[in-house]
């Protein structure tokens, strides 16, 4: 069964984003990060050109020739999946093919309408049984 983990009071998500593919590229792990749309695809590509400032994270799309060999997967289409270890979800909604994953990973912002989200989606795995984490990054807030 997918493991579930929910990363809380988080102020930039996608900093988090990259900072949990990091660490899971240090254990050997694949990523899938999954995005809303090609925007937000592109600004997490980005990103992670340019952390840490002195290297990179290597990444592709999931229709790129090296997906199957490369560790981290930016897209927002979620077919093919080149991988089944780590899920990192930027969708407001519960990404249908979480439960192919080992872990999935949600990450929260300090933004009322994130955690809104964050909360059915929460309420949604709990409801069938999955095992959940959570871990608070900053302060809590109201």
């Amino acid at each position: 069964m997918t493991e579930v983990l929910f990363y809380t009071h988080v102020e930039d998500k996608l900093h988090t984003a990259c900072q949990l593919s990091a660490k899971a590229l240090t254990r050997q792990m694949r990523v899938l990060i999954l995005t809303i749309d090609a925007a937000l695809t592109d600004k997490v590509s980005r990103l992670l050109w340019s952390v840490p400032s002195i290297g990179f994270y290597p990444h592709c799309r999931a229709s790129d020739k090296l997906a199957a060999v490369t560790p981290i997967i930016v897209d927002h289409v979620a077919e093919p999946l080149p991988h089944d270890q780590v899920l990192i979800n930027l969708l407001q909604d519960t990404p249908p093919v979480f439960s192919r994953f080992r872990r999935l990973i949600e990450i929260v912002s300090l933004d009322a309408e994130d955690r809104a989200a964050a909360r059915d989606r929460y309420r949604f795995y709990r409801d069938r049984g999955y095992e959940i984490t959570t871990h608070q990054l900053g302060a809590a807030r109201g």
